[in-house]
């Protein structure tokens, strides 16, 4: 069996690597993924047994589509537009192999101090102290500018010494130039933070484009599927 690269995409240095990763990502999200349990509280959340992928971002980054779209699924995770619900997250296990965490939107109220209100208690001790979680997804609108929510998310990450990886939502409504400068512009935010994954991805959920590398990125950090596959993580 082909060795995976730990580092996932940014580490592959040919494109047969590249593929591999890719049907690597595309097997796992095969695989069944349910909802299995929500925390409101510290001493809510369920026994820590496989490694997790919590998904965080701005009120309406489009988080539940995306979950939904890599899951190949359309209503795992639920959509709503009523900004600042109930501030819980929520847990669905993947393949028996990875747990993803969806975690409530911040920013809503389009001030960075209210990222610090949402994630404080149960959202920071959370990312700071739970000992499966791998990465966080960092979402982010294409479409607009930076939010001082978005900078106050990436320093309490950094702070929390949690990995985390942008992923830039909502491409198909960007026009092409404003998209590259964009790309640019988060991968230079992500480089400025030790905790930032130097590779930033674009996805539409809408269009389904950049879906594949966001699997291909997850599946490097699950647990190996079977005997006899080299991964190392």
């Amino acid at each position: 069996m082909m060795e995976l690269p730990p580092g996932g995409l940014s580490e592959a240095k040919d494109e047969a690597t590249r593929a591999a990763l890719i049907e690597h990502g595309r097997l796992l999200f095969t695989k069944p993924c349910n909802f299995f349990f929500a925390a409101q509280k510290l001493e809510q959340l369920p026994e820590a047994n496989l490694p997790e992928v919590a998904f965080c971002g701005r009120s309406n980054v489009g988080k539940s589509s995306l979950i939904n779209a890599l899951c190949n699924q359309k209503a795992l995770a639920r959509v709503s537009n009523t900004q600042g619900r109930t501030k819980q997250l929520n847990f669905f296990e993947l393949g028996e192999r990875l747990v993803l965490v969806d975690m409530p939107g911040y920013g809503y109220a389009q001030a960075a101090k209210s990222v610090k209100e949402d994630w404080q208690g149960l959202m920071f001790n959370y990312l700071r102290g739970r000992p499966t979680l791998r990465r966080v997804i960092l979402l982010m609108d294409a479409r607009i500018e930076t939010k001082p929510a978005d900078i106050m998310a990436m320093r309490l990450l950094n702070e929390a010494a949690v990995s985390f990886q942008i992923v830039l939502t909502k491409s198909d409504d960007a026009k092409p130039w404003w998209l590259q400068k964009r790309h640019e512009e988060v991968q230079k935010l992500a480089r400025k933070h030790t905790a930032g994954h130097p590779l930033v991805l674009v996805t539409s959920s809408e269009e389904k484009t950049g879906l594949d590398e966001v699997r291909a990125e997850i599946a490097i950090l699950a647990n190996p599927p079977m005997p006899g596959l080299i991964h190392n993580v």
